[in-house]
């Protein structure tokens, strides 16, 4: 089970945006369950939740994990198949947002634009790379900052534009051979948590999928 999918297609995005689904997924992301075992969990007629389950696995939401006979019956055990899902952008393509057709590092929709276009495009090397059984290069810092004005967050925001530029024209190497681009993105906005503020420094997570090769930047987004 993969701890995060992307869903691209559809009719898989419309199957999973069904509220008993939802559940059914939900349930099996806890854990594998047959469709009794699930009816139970759920206020549903056996037969009601296999029609669903069919409908899931058909979509690859669902996989199954063993068959268990059970006199003249076979009982299905199925699992999610992954413990959460993203529907990208490329679901409804016709509609999807496109931040080349109005760049504004100040705006939020832009930034939402931007976060838009990086589902979409991590749904696809993560596609590609489960196929070719590798892994994606890629690398992401997560962290907190506070600031005391809007100065501040303004001085921050340039000066972390200024590093980044600075960084992107030290590895930048448009002519080497065997290169690979990739996109970086840089993004600030005000924290939506309910969690207590922390009175301590800001705090700063990074995580990476593997090596980070050189790559020229692309447009950037302060949300301030």
């Amino acid at each position: 089970m993969f701890e995060v999918a992307v869903i691209e297609d559809p009719a898989a995005a419309e199957v999973s945006l069904d509220p008993v689904r939802t559940r059914l997924l939900a349930e099996l992301a806890g854990g594998a369950a047959s469709a009794t075992m699930l009816a139970a969990k759920v206020g549903l007629p056996r037969q009601k939740v296999n029609y669903h389950l069919k409908a899931l696995e058909r979509h690859g939401l669902v996989e199954l994990v063993e068959e268990r006979k059970k006199g003249n019956v076979t009982e299905r055990v199925m699992r999610a198949t992954a413990a959460s899902f993203v529907i990208s952008p490329t679901a409804l393509a016709a509609v999807a947002p496109d931040p080349e057709r109005s760049p504004d590092q100040l705006s939020a929709r832009w930034l939402l634009a931007l976060a838009s276009r990086m589902v979409r495009d991590m749904g696809e090397l993560i596609t590609g790379a489960a196929k070719a059984r590798k892994r994606v290069a890629t690398f992401a810092i997560d962290g907190q900052v506070r600031f005391a004005s809007a100065a501040d967050r303004a001085a921050f925001a340039e000066e972390l534009a200024g590093a980044v530029t600075a960084l992107v024209a030290k590895y930048h190497d448009e002519t080497a051979e065997g290169g690979r681009d990739h996109r970086v993105v840089v993004a600030v906005h005000p924290n939506v948590t309910t969690r207590p503020a922390s009175s301590g420094p800001a705090h700063v997570q990074a995580a990476s999928d593997g090596p980070v090769q050189d790559g020229p930047v692309q447009d950037g987004a302060q949300g301030l």
